[in-house]
């Protein structure tokens, strides 16, 4: 099995990336094979509703978009992991999250989806329903924890 991890935050080191970490000491010991991306320092733009996707399968912005599209096909599960900012993920993340879901054409429904919130103040819930949507407009299955 193979778990995609994508932490949307900018700093490396900090709360969001201890979590996945954690996370990627229980998929290994489980046997599972995880991989992360790190995308919340990368300049990513946002959607702009073009189409072109629906006619070539990929997105007009050749970016780290289309380059985790095939490790998200091949995935078994997806973890997505933010920052709570404002009471909402990281805005990188987002745009990122919206191409990469709306680009891509292959079936997601049995691939298995989690969200990671890490914040120190308010907007936990808001930002764990905002990216837990992803999964549910994909018909994805997401694995809930305490």
């Amino acid at each position: 099995m193979k778990v995609l991890m994508i932490n949307g935050s900018p700093r490396p080191d900090g709360n969001t990336s201890i979590a996945l970490r954690e996370m990627e000491k229980i998929f290994s010991r489980e046997g599972i094979e995880a991989k992360t991306i790190q995308i919340g320092n990368m300049d990513i733009r946002g959607c702009i509703a073009c189409g072109n996707c629906s006619k070539t399968g990929k997105c007009v912005f050749d970016d780290i978009v289309n380059k985790t599209a095939a490790d998200l096909e091949e995935a078994d599960g997806l973890v997505i992991a933010s920052p709570v900012y404002y009471a909402s993920a990281n805005a990188t993340l987002i745009a990122f999250l919206d191409r990469l879901f709306f680009s891509t054409h292959f079936d997601k429904t049995m691939k298995v989806g989690a969200s990671v919130v890490c914040a120190r103040r308010g907007g936990c819930t808001a930002t764990f329903d905002e990216l837990n949507k992803y999964f549910t407009i994909a018909n994805m299955p997401i694995a809930s924890s305490q």
